[in-house]
């Protein structure tokens, strides 16, 4: 398909999706969330990818909602477009965002949605809808808190403050920081690495630790103990261990 605020690219197994309304900061209107929705469902259905990069164009990856929208945002409407951070956690493959700048409000919430986080010394975070006198609305307050726990989350949300990359990273909001110039060749080197595994096993693993966080430890173990059973089952467990006992790399098929 053709998008106009947002460009998806293939190269090897990896899609790189890239939000691209730069002279806005990349801002979530109400075309990109629609492109953006219809992007990730064209992109779980093609199975040439295997792992999905998100980044930004320019000095932001995103910049948040583009407020001059907010006047016709209902009640209604803004149920229907606060999921995005929800799309790439439901996205069954592994997902990277490359913060290349400003991740804030709902741009933060879509990094959070991630399954990893690398940031360029470049990139700054931050949940600041309380300055508009509004919350996070598109899983900030709940994903936050899981990552830097319940204080630091209720700091960053009540004061709306604007944290550099060194400091998420101090935190543990991001998985590594890195120099801007080696921002995507460090995702991308990532992205390759997880596209040489199986990725049936790696949508087991993604729906296990993705269960696990939203349960107790006891039913989280039970149903890690299904997804186990099930990578039993896969042609691939077969040519992984075969190719271990071969001494030579193993081909997955994703089966």
């Amino acid at each position: 398909m053709t998008y106009e605020n947002i460009i998806v690219e293939k190269e090897q197994g990896i899609a790189i999706l890239t939000f691209n309304r730069p002279d806005a900061m990349n801002a979530l209107n109400n075309q990109t969330r629609a492109e953006f929705g219809s992007a990730i469902q064209e992109l779980e259905k093609d199975d040439s990818v295997l792992v999905l990069i998100l980044t930004g164009s320019g000095k932001s990856f995103v910049a948040g909602s583009d407020i001059k929208e907010f006047d016709q945002t209902t009640p209604y409407v803004a149920h229907n477009i606060t999921r995005l951070g929800q799309l790439v956690e439901d996205f069954s493959k592994p997902v990277i965002a490359a913060v290349n700048g400003f991740c804030l409000g709902g741009g933060c919430e879509i990094a959070m949605g991630c399954d990893m986080i690398i940031a360029s010394e470049k990139a700054k975070f931050g949940q600041p809808e309380i300055n508009l006198g509004i919350i996070p609305g598109g899983g900030g307050t709940q994903r936050l808190q899981k990552a830097i726990g319940p204080y630091r989350a209720k700091e960053l949300i009540f004061t709306g403050d604007i944290i550099r990359a060194e400091e998420a990273d101090r935190i543990g909001l991001v998985n590594r920081v890195v120099p801007m110039e080696e921002l995507m060749i460090s995702a991308k080197e990532t992205a390759a690495k997880i596209a040489s595994k199986s990725l049936a096993a790696l949508k087991l693993a993604k729906t296990a630790i993705n269960r696990g966080m939203q349960t107790n430890l006891e039913s989280g173990l039970a149903y890690e103990r299904e997804m186990y059973s099930l990578a039993l089952s896969l042609e691939d467990k077969a040519e992984g261990v075969a190719a271990f006992l071969d001494k030579r790399k193993p081909v997955f098929k994703g089966k």
